[in-house]
């Protein structure tokens, strides 16, 4: 399942149905097929996925590096932060522009 978060202030952030459901949940929301996030619950949501983003490097920085690992051949694994940020960014677009962000999948 893919969803798309929509604004008229950006582009389109589309995600997998897991990782979207993910961070709607950071941020306090339940998945429906249909959401919004509204002007005034944007703060509140933007700071609790920058938490959480935040949290995730901490975690990731507290993580050795193998030493029999190939980096040319190791799987590069996405962290929260990572796919956090253009959600993060788009929300901050929209509240500056004075619009909600909404969800469909």
């Amino acid at each position: 399942m893919i969803i798309t978060f929509k604004s008229r202030a950006t582009a389109d952030t589309i995600m997998f149905g897991d990782v979207a459901k993910d961070l709607l949940s950071l941020m306090g929301k339940a998945f429906e097929p249909r959401g919004i996030i509204t002007l005034e619950q944007l703060p509140d949501a933007i700071a609790r996925l920058r938490e959480a983003a935040e949290s995730s490097r901490a975690a990731q920085r507290g993580q050795p590096e193998p030493d029999d690992v190939d980096p040319a051949r190791a799987p590069v694994p996405v962290s929260l932060a990572q796919r956090a940020v253009p959600l993060i960014e788009q929300m901050e677009r929209s509240l500056r522009a004075s619009e909600p962000v909404i969800w469909e999948s």
